[in-house]
């Protein structure tokens, strides 16, 4: 008989006296067993733990208490106070191992890959949004996903697709920060790049452009579903009640219903193109995807399709808008040297030489490049990740890790290691990008993942950053409003600017 059920037996039979004092030994038993950790994980006397835990709920109330401004630089402080590995438990989510170092993290994503999935934590947080989708799918899901991903970012039909759909939204781009320019108004150059991007994803994906600049005022139905239930789904990764407080407060509804906007909104253009077909010889995602087949040689389903989409434009949306913003911040702050933004405006105008962008020209920008990727590693798109043990493991230092406990790491952590970059960490320095230290850098750099999941898109992305940073410097100046203040970090998966960034443009003479 287990000890639960030993102890019910007991409650069954005893006085009314004995069940008190029963209540309350067991009460007292259960304190001292968790009297460090949280209730449902093992205690991990052999780990490193910032100081916060209490008795049942672990380091809940320190993670709840920590405002979204001030988390990562929380992770950077304790990184230096307790090196690059230690542990937090949460009740309702587990134990979670930070690794900040490349020998563990090449272990964890590539080395022993199959060892380690999303988890049901992540998938049921972020379900209502990614679906079965390939940030969230594990096992032959995964798998089959990730071939069609890589074939479809090979097929040169839709490699100059999406070069044609850069230099088109950018353009929308343009025109709205001449206006600005003209009339001396600021800009949200934050919002302007979400704008841009999801457009992009758009027109990518299933050829249509959501006309989220045209009315970026005014606000697009799929785009505002999108960003609140990005909210909301971020919210349920910290929050381990996430489903009764949603029941209770009505979250869990509105979440039902800004789901089904979005998913009804890519439904329609699916069902749309198998009615119509496609014009022309376009080669965008959905016309991919529906010339495709599962396993055994049936079409995807359209949920399956749906899924696929969402998750493409969704996951590229705020992490490539954010990027851009945030290079375009760093190279403008105060704490930059000029010569930096001086040097990327003469390869512009010299690479471009005022024509559009093209994969032939990307190849050529190799300061802008490094510019891109210095930005990634100061402030990554992805600033926290997380992968759920399924096996008994060893980490390379010796650090047990058991199934059902989370390995988590932190691209900021690591990005701002004086010990992996150098006393100059905090410094926005392109150089490290050049020649063959970029080949070095890339062993201590997970913007783009690593193993088996490292971002197929990679190169797509960096043509979509490298094109609307080439477009708009070569007919604008930009400059901060505050340019001595760091952007506010928003709530969510991503690193966000809280509150924008504004921006004021002028013309190039």
């Amino acid at each position: 008989m287990s000890i639960s059920g030993l102890i019910r037996s007991v409650f069954q039979h005893a006085t009314r006296s004995n069940k008190i004092k029963l209540f309350f030994t067991v009460l007292a038993f259960l304190t001292y067993k968790y009297r460090s950790h949280a209730i449902g994980t093992r205690r991990r006397p052999d780990l490193k733990e910032p100081k916060g835990s209490v008795p049942f709920f672990g380091h809940m109330f320190l993670m709840a208490s920590m405002p979204s401004t001030e988390l990562y630089d929380y992770f950077e402080r304790t990184y230096r106070e307790l090196g690059p590995v230690w542990s937090i438990s949460l009740p309702g989510i587990g134990r979670m191992i930070q690794g900040d170092s490349p020998e563990l993290l090449e272990h964890v994503l590539k080395t022993n890959f199959w060892a380690y999935h999303k988890g049901p934590h992540f998938t049921g947080s972020m379900r209502d949004v990614f679906g079965e989708g390939i940030l969230s799918a594990d096992g032959e899901s995964w798998k089959f996903q990730r071939k069609q991903a890589t074939h479809l970012f090979n097929v040169h039909a839709f490699r100059e697709y999406t070069s044609e759909v850069f230099n088109k939204e950018a353009q929308k781009v343009i025109e709205h920060l001449g206006k600005a320019a003209d009339a001396g108004s600021d800009v949200d150059f934050h919002a302007v790049m979400h704008a841009f991007t999801l457009d992009v994803f758009g027109s990518v994906s299933f050829g249509e452009s959501f006309g989220c600049l045209e009315n970026i005022d005014g606000g697009v139905p799929f785009a505002d579903a999108v960003g609140d239930l990005l909210g909301i789904c971020s919210e349920r990764l910290v929050d381990p009640l996430w489903k009764l407080r949603e029941s209770v407060t009505g979250v869990g509804k509105r979440a039902r219903e800004l789901k089904f906007v979005m998913r009804e909104r890519i439904r329609r253009v699916v069902e749309k193109r198998r009615r119509e077909g496609c014009e022309g010889d376009k080669k965008d995602m959905l016309q991919v995807l529906l010339e495709t087949t599962d396993d055994e040689g049936n079409p995807l389903t359209e949920d399956y399709l749906v899924d696929i989409i969402l998750t493409f434009t969704i996951a590229g949306r705020d992490t490539m808008a954010q990027s851009v913003a945030w290079m375009m911040y760093a190279m403008l702050r105060n704490e930059t040297d000029p010569e930096i933004m001086k040097t990327l405006v003469q390869e512009v105008d010299e690479v471009l030489g005022g024509k559009l962008p093209t994969y032939e020209t990307h190849k050529k920008q190799k300061y802008a490049e490094a510019c891109f990727f210095e930005t990634l590693r100061m402030y990554p798109p992805l600033p926290r990740n997380f992968k759920t043990c399924v096996q008994d493991d060893t980490l390379p230092d010796g650090t047990k890790i058991y199934a059902g406990e989370m390995f988590t790491w932190s691209s900021y952590v690591m990005g701002r290691s004086e010990k992996l970059w150098g006393p100059d960490v905090k410094d926005f320095k392109p150089s490290r990008w050049l020649g063959g230290e970029k080949a070095l850098s890339l062993t201590k750099f997970s913007s783009f993942h690593l193993g088996p999941r490292t971002c197929v898109g990679q190169g797509f992305a960096v043509l979509e950053a490298l094109t609307i940073v080439g477009l708009v410097l070569q007919q604008f100046e930009l400059t901060l409003v505050e340019p001595g203040k760091l952007p506010a970090y928003g709530l969510g998966t991503t690193l966000a600017m809280r509150h924008g960034l504004p921006v004021r443009v002028t013309r190039r003479c």
